[in-house]
């Protein structure tokens, strides 16, 4: 009788319970790092908005009133006032990304060492390279 119809493993590979915790772990901060990068994209937007509005608000003059989005209303101030805002405002986002910058560092350590770990385990036998 032959078995050339039937599946054969390579090599069985056990799978331990603290593997597979790390298997998880590994999935969850993958997860995470997209939310953070999805994030940082936005804030990156915002500083832009913020940029390009402090460049224009120059083209105008010292008298007019400008409206400002303060929470869900518009605010009008003065020049001076909205430069100031924005000013404020750009430098409370660069704070939030460099948060979520150095967070995305610390998720990738962890990943990486999780990463050898599990590539050390189980080598050819386990893919945890992002899908392009």
């Amino acid at each position: 009788m032959s078995n050339m119809g039937t599946f054969q493993p390579e090599s069985d590979v056990h799978i331990t319970f603290e593997d597979q915790q790390k298997i998880n772990k590994f999935a969850r901060l993958n997860a995470k790092l997209e939310d953070i990068k999805e994030e940082l994209k936005i804030k990156e937007n915002d500083m832009k908005n913020f940029e390009e509005a402090s460049e224009e608000i120059e083209l105008l003059d010292d008298e007019e009133n400008i409206p400002y989005l303060v929470g869900e209303v518009f605010v009008y101030q003065n020049l001076e006032k909205t430069k100031a805002c924005l000013e404020e405002d750009k430098k409370a986002i660069q704070v939030e990304m460099d948060q979520l910058k150095e967070e995305s560092n610390k998720t990738r350590e962890i990943m990486s060492d999780l990463k050898s770990h599990l590539y050390g385990r189980f080598g050819s036998h386990i893919n945890l390279e992002p899908d392009e």
